[in-house]
């Protein structure tokens, strides 16, 4: 039996995102709007709007739906804005991005991912403003710089330097930095010059891989 997914989308939202204090109501409609179940793996569909991470492949996940809406809102995305995003993964979080910007740079390290995020956007049909990279995102993507905004999928051991240096300003860079199992989601935002820096919450993610993360 095939799931009512838009209810299932539904539920999600309302169970998952509004009653934990998502409430910016542009990512609400992209998290409504935009086929999970069409990013991860055919045997297991049926858990696509759990709230819990799932297994993507290649040792990498797919982050749970309040964490994805959540770096998404502390982006503070109007619409107008280039985005980078740093981690590609199955390709849903730049789907999400997708729906709230202008444009989205998406890096992928692992070739067999970005290939199958492209393949996963392609055929939700959402393709239209994003692009796929495959490279090392922990070293930012300099050909589209400077971004208004930054969200990193995976935890780095420190701030990588030259994600600072292609964050516009004024700009806005989300990303997890800790150890290899737990992390602080850290908000910088730099505006005429100065660069200020808070903690969202505390998470966990994969560890960030290339040259300006863990080897």
């Amino acid at each position: 039996m095939i799931p009512d997914w838009p209810s299932e989308r539904g539920r999600m939202v309302d169970r998952q995102l509004r009653k934990r204090g998502i409430r910016d109501p542009r990512v609400l409609d992209a998290m409504l709007s935009i086929p999970r179940e069409e990013f991860v793996p055919p045997d297991c569909r049926i858990c696509s709007y759990q709230d819990e991470p799932l297994q993507i492949g290649y040792g990498q996940t797919i982050s749970q739906p309040y964490m994805i809406a959540l770096m998404a809102e502390l982006l503070e995305l109007t619409g107008t804005e280039t985005v980078l995003e740093v981690g590609t993964g199955c390709g849903y979080h730049a789907a999400v991005l997708g729906a709230l910007a202008a444009r989205v740079i998406t890096v992928e390290l692992i070739p067999g991912l970005a290939r199958l995020a492209e393949e996963n956007l392609k055929r939700a049909s959402l393709v239209r403003n994003i692009t796929v990279v495959c490279g090392d995102g922990s070293l930012g993507w300099p050909d589209a710089a400077p971004y208004a905004a930054i969200s990193v999928a995976a935890a780095a051991p420190d701030v990588p330097e030259l994600l600072l240096s292609q964050l516009g300003d004024p700009g806005r860079l989300v990303i997890p930095v800790g150890d290899r199992f737990d992390q602080e989601l850290r908000v910088i935002a730099k505006s005429d010059g100065v660069i200020c820096e808070r903690v969202a919450t505390f998470c966990r993610f994969v560890p960030l891989r290339g040259g300006a993360g863990w080897r």
